[in-house]
């Protein structure tokens, strides 16, 4: 992933959800690595059993790996490159909106991808395919960066170049679209599917995320119900006094 042509070519700060995220899907992946040494036919079932297969989400109704596929991952330099992608990404959507913001934009995409992955199964009457990995997530990330961040411009690392955050997820797309004509269809179906959902959550959600929207609902029904409750303290007083002073 290109790194932030800001003046400053160090890895961004490693903390808050992004962190959590990059370490869940760590620790994912070396527990499949060690159970796949140690006990080689369990970690094949829980990769049947955790990554998407579209069949088994349809026919099956195992629609929990529309979610957790994204934390299997099996490829060393496939998975450094997903982790990289989502700490560059991650770090610098969380420092300007938060962290409930990135974990819902995150996981919506992640299920955008998973959604899509199943109605293109649907639609070409089952595929196969089986989807890992969190590229559906990044993709939503790298949406929201292109669309909220247009004209900022990115470092190239390690080539001297820079490039604008709108023509880098142009060029994203371009190569997910080209997929769609090859054997990765699937992968790249859902990878567009992840973007997608990423795009429609920043025009549609709440500015700082449908969660702090709930929050603020939640305080502000719960403050109209203290208010109501003081206007009726007090209108019980006054019925009191006016008693009193009759007596």
């Amino acid at each position: 992933m290109p790194r932030l042509s800001s003046g400053v070519l160090g890895f961004p700060d490693f903390r808050g959800f992004t962190r959590s995220l990059v370490l869940w899907n760590l620790g994912a992946f070396f527990a499949l690595l060690i159970l796949g040494v140690a006990a080689k036919g369990f970690a094949g079932q829980l990769i049947v059993i955790f990554a998407l297969d579209p069949n088994q989400v349809l026919h099956a109704g195992w629609i929990w790996q529309l979610l957790t596929y994204c934390f299997i991952h099996t490829g060393i330099l496939g998975t450094a490159f997903e982790l990289l992608s989502l700490w560059f990404l991650g770090s610098f959507l969380e420092s300007n909106h938060g962290a409930r913001w990135l974990a819902e934009i995150f996981f919506v995409s992640v299920l955008g991808a998973g959604l899509a992955a199943v109605a293109l199964s649907l639609a070409m009457s089952g595929s196969g395919a089986l989807l890992y990995g969190c590229y559906g997530g990044i993709f939503g990330l790298l949406i929201a960066f292109g669309v909220l961040y247009a004209d900022m411009p990115f470092m190239m690392f390690p080539l001297p170049i820079s490039i604008k955050a709108k023509y880098l997820v142009a060029v994203y797309m371009l190569i997910a679209l080209a997929m769609l004509f090859s054997s990765q269809k699937v992968f790249a179906f859902s990878q567009l599917g992840g973007a997608l959902f990423g795009y429609l959550y920043i025009k549609f959600s709440p500015r700082r995320g449908f969660a702090n929207a709930g929050s603020e609902t939640v305080y502000g029904l719960r403050n109209r119900y203290y208010r109501w409750k003081r206007r009726r303290a007090a209108k019980k007083f006054e019925v009191y006094m006016r008693k009193r002073r009759d007596n």
